[in-house]
């Protein structure tokens, strides 16, 4: 079996060969640990580039920012547009896929102008257990997770990103905020910030992993098994502040937080139940 040091390395060695390269970072704990790596393997030539839209929350975006900043690393922080993008506005089951060709396109052209032969991802070893046609799109374009290919899960990224005492290791998955909505409910900038919005509201009460996905005005929160009975005794109030948000009905899911759970209506799906 492989040692937690041994994938570490192998990391690094993925990085001290690529001779430069552009970091996606979005200040999740897997990014920020590559970037991390990225930065002490490179330096300047490791560049972290992190993608705002509308997408993802301001204060997200916000943090990230505050975090390469305090971290020291060679941060550009760049605009997507997505509201024009019918491919990804349509919300089909692979618009993950039209998403990150947009996402490359401008990684790519970000790392011709800085002359770095390479882009790296932080997508992990658990992420081929569920449906991501986003990483289709990677390979295609030649983008490499080195975290990935090492053999690193979440779990054993966030033992490493402890160690090097990065203040994300213990912080919640992040997604963005369409994967909160149905497939082939059409994609809207104000049904992003109602989701934003409600999350936001969820996580200053102090709940930790969770997600807020929208079903037309029936809002279906998700979180942690062990927070359920409290977000019962808050039920009052979450569900009047999230009707001020427009949401006409608001709703516990029992089966607590999971990622992807709205892939849970997918063939590809079902088949691995």
């Amino acid at each position: 079996m492989t040692s937690l040091t041994e994938k570490l390395e192998t990391v690094k060695n993925i990085l001290a060969a690529s001779g430069g390269a552009v970091i996606a970072y979005s200040g999740g704990v897997d990014s920020t640990l590559l970037a991390k790596v990225a930065h002490d393997v490179l330096g300047e030539k490791a560049l972290m580039v992190t993608a705002a839209s509308i997408f993802f929350g301001e204060s997200e975006t916000e943090a990230a920012v505050g975090l390469a900043k305090e971290l020291g690393f060679v941060h550009l922080l760049i605009h997507l547009d997505l509201e024009t993008k019918e491919q990804v506005l349509a919300n089909p089951p692979e618009r993950c896929y039209y998403c990150k060709q947009e996402l490359i396109a401008g990684l790519k052209e970000i790392a011709n102008s800085h002359n770095l032969p390479c882009i790296f991802d932080g997508s992990n070893a658990d992420d081929v257990s569920d449906y991501r046609p986003g990483q289709l799109a990677a390979k295609e374009q030649g983008v490499r997770s080195p975290l990935q290919e090492a053999g690193l899960t979440k779990s054993e990224i966030r033992e490493l990103a402890k160690m090097y005492n990065l203040p994300t290791w213990d912080k919640p998955s992040l997604a963005c905020l369409a994967s909160r909505i149905p497939y082939h409910e059409r994609i809207t900038k104000e049904k992003l910030q109602m989701t934003d919005k409600a999350e936001e509201y969820l996580r200053k009460l102090g709940f930790t992993q969770l997600r807020v996905r929208m079903h037309g005005t029936l809002a279906r929160i998700e979180i942690l098994p062990q927070e359920l009975q409290r977000i019962i005794n808050e039920a009052d109030k979450i569900n009047n502040y999230l009707k001020t948000l427009g949401y006409t009905y608001v709703t516990v899911d029992l089966q607590g937080y999971r990622t992807g759970s709205l892939n849970e209506v997918l063939p590809i799906a079902k088949e691995n139940l």
